[in-house]
């Protein structure tokens, strides 16, 4: 089934896009009930118990057939995270070695900028960090110097393939995703967990919301039992 739910991230660049959806609550149904040689035709009562009832017993191969498409676009230090999840997943991403292209990259606001935490071997406080706006000046100045290096050497003639050495990890990547139902709700009950780095919270929680509204039943069940 095809989607047009497209939300862009605060940064007004970053963005999360359902694409598309294979399946739905009643796919999950059908995968279960094939075992007693049963078709459910509409979504019952009866059906809806019988997700919760899988969901809370870890019978999760019915959960692998619904499929989802997502477009992402994220920085680099954000997808590298996101790529760690690998069971389920098939991932095209745009490649440098190809486009050149200006690049965009995150710069995060001084508000954003957040201190560390030296009770935490990773993560950080809700608070920004001691003279933030310099703080924020100092990473803007390098970020664009690595743009304006880049597109040095493009102009010298440098092929693109080496020229992305010099980019950084707060760049945007742009990548489709397939999954499994099954993939996406343990990725994002992992990056939606308190320990997760903010920026990737902020992603998976708009993941999150598109497929409360695509799989209501399937969904809710999923996040409910890790």
């Amino acid at each position: 089934m095809a989607a047009t739910n497209k939300i862009m991230m605060a940064d007004g660049v970053g963005f999360v896009e359902l694409l598309e959806t294979f399946g739905d609550d009643l796919t999950v149904v059908n995968a279960a009930r094939v075992s007693f040689d049963k078709v459910s035709t509409s979504l019952t009562e009866a059906d809806k118990k019988l997700i919760n009832y899988l969901a809370k017993h870890d019978h999760v191969s019915p959960f692998f057939h619904p499929q989802v498409r997502f477009r992402l676009k994220m920085p680099i230090f954000v997808a590298r995270e996101w790529f760690r999840h690998t069971i389920g997943f098939a991932r095209n991403e745009v490649s440098r070695r190809y486009v050149d292209t200006p690049p965009e990259c995150w710069i995060p606001a001084a508000n954003d900028i957040r201190e560390r935490d030296p009770k935490v071997k990773q993560g950080s406080k809700a608070t920004p960090v001691g003279e933030a706006e310099e703080v924020h000046e100092i990473l803007k100045v390098q970020i664009q110097g690595a743009m304006e290096t880049y597109q040095g050497l493009l102009s010298r003639g440098v092929a693109p393939e080496v020229a992305r050495a010099v980019l950084p990890q707060s760049m945007y990547t742009e990548f489709i995703e397939t999954a499994s139902l099954a993939a996406v709700a343990r990725l994002c009950h992992l990056r939606l967990g308190a320990d997760a780095q903010k920026e990737i919270r902020d992603y998976a929680g708009f993941v999150n919301q598109c497929l409360e509204t695509a799989f209501p039943v399937s969904w809710k069940a999923l996040q409910q039992t890790f």
